[in-house]
């Protein structure tokens, strides 16, 4: 990787009677080039013009490849190779979603609606020099297209008994406003106990035909044998479950239904209240779950009468996991499973703050929820045991194959009996 004497002497030279923001660029374009050069090097088995036997390939010329770092853009040369390929590690593609936040900033920036957060990432990525709308439009281009195929695979190879549903909220410009957009995200558990990211969208959630038409998208893609749906109280997610999904239960999340609860007494007596709840689900069978309801809503009665009433209007929204294998209550009983991604994705889309509009909202919540997802495909251990899946489901009974008689036997029994 070492410099030539002329190289180091004509580097020399420029330094001399370079700034301090040129000196940066220089001594950086010498060490990215000097590493792309030995990378190559290494690839091909020989320096240029060496004779080796170590050689595989030849070199072909180069191309440039302009590269954006904080001390500002640099444009550096590839070599070619004469077969196969080479790209330098070194300049490797970035992880998907580091592509769909470079893209969003961008995106906010060229279209002059970048808030004081936006440009403090340009600087900081070091692209004040500029980009162009159709870099930004190809940038978007590429990831919509792995996004989309990605949003629109078949569900349909395998039942989903579980299916869990959240939205986290996030700012974005709507009809030139700064409004809250909810990112719903649809989460499963599989028949064998995997869980899988089923879709996202970005909407209204408090919406009757947002959430029917998010969950005719999931149905339409093959999602089936739902048999529970978990998710938080959201105004007219529970009509488009009755209407799109037909059939399966719905437990409303405990944690919200404790947040109302708590919500109704005093801070001195919520640890008691809290407490007396929570025997709820310390019950070990369906049936002492929903009696323990009555019972606690009996104690705070006389006390706490508006939380005696809204435990007996919640009574089967909060009991329906008791109803599924006692092994999954733990993970079926709110949408704790999802706080996880929640998290991830806000802690992404809180760097960029307001989204120039819904779609570079989806595109970056999606980039992160594939990686997820890719995360659960390759992961050892399953969210609930495929043994305890198959309680949900016990297989059919054995058909016993019928006896094949001899013929020669049927005839001959009479003939026996006769004699």
């Amino acid at each position: 990787m070492a410099l030539d004497q002329s190289a180091l002497l004509e580097l020399t030279e420029a330094l001399r009677s370079a700034d301090s923001g040129e000196l940066m660029r220089r001594l950086l374009h010498t060490m990215l080039q000097a590493l792309i050069d030995a990378e190559a090097t290494a690839h091909i088995g020989a320096a240029p013009h060496e004779r080796t036997d170590t050689r595989t390939t030849q070199r072909n010329g180069s191309r440039d490849k302009l590269g954006a770092t904080t001390a500002g853009d640099l444009t550096v040369k590839i070599p070619k190779v004469r077969s196969g390929s080479f790209y330098p590690a070194l300049l490797a593609p970035r992880r998907r979603i580091d592509v769909a936040l470079h893209a969003v900033v961008m995106q906010a920036w060229v279209e002059g609606v970048s808030t004081r957060k936006v440009d403090d990432l340009v600087a900081a990525l070091g692209v004040e020099s500029g980009i162009s709308k159709s870099e930004v439009s190809r940038i978007c281009a590429g990831l919509d297209a792995e996004v989309a195929a990605w949003r629109d695979r078949s569900l349909g190879e395998q039942a989903f008994p579980y299916v869990f549903l959240d939205a986290t909220y996030c700012k974005a410009r709507v009809n030139r406003r700064v409004v809250s957009r909810a990112v719903v995200i649809a989460t499963g558990v599989a028949a064998d106990g995997r869980r899988e990211v089923l879709g996202v969208d970005v909407g209204d959630s408090e919406n009757e035909v947002f959430w029917t038409e998010f969950l005719r998208g999931l149905r339409d893609r093959g999602l089936g044998g739902v048999q529970l749906v978990i998710s938080d109280a959201h105004r007219g997610l529970t009509a488009a479950i009755d209407t799109v999904l037909a059939g399966a239960a719905w437990q409303r999340c405990r944690v919200p239904v404790m947040r109302n609860v708590l919500a109704r007494v005093s801070k001195g007596s919520a640890e008691m209240v809290a407490a007396a709840i929570r025997t709820i689900f310390a019950q070990p069978t369906a049936d002492t779950v929903r009696e323990a309801v009555e019972n606690v809503a009996s104690t705070l009665d006389r006390q706490f009468p508006a939380v005696a009433a809204l435990l007996r209007d919640a009574r089967e929204e909060i009991t329906a996991f008791a109803d599924f294998p006692q092994a999954h209550w733990r993970k079926i009983w709110s949408t704790n499973p999802l706080e996880r991604l929640n998290k991830e994705v806000k802690r992404r889309t809180d760097v960029v703050g307001i989204f120039p509009d819904d779609a570079s909202l989806l595109r970056l919540a999606s980039c992160v929820l594939i990686e997820a997802h890719d995360e659960w495909q390759v992961c050892d251990r399953r969210y609930l045991s495929e043994a305890s899946m198959a309680l949900l489901n016990p297989p059919e009974p054995t058909a016993l194959e019928t006896r094949r008689t001899d013929p020669d036997e049927v005839i001959a029994q009479p003939a026996r009996e006769t004699a």
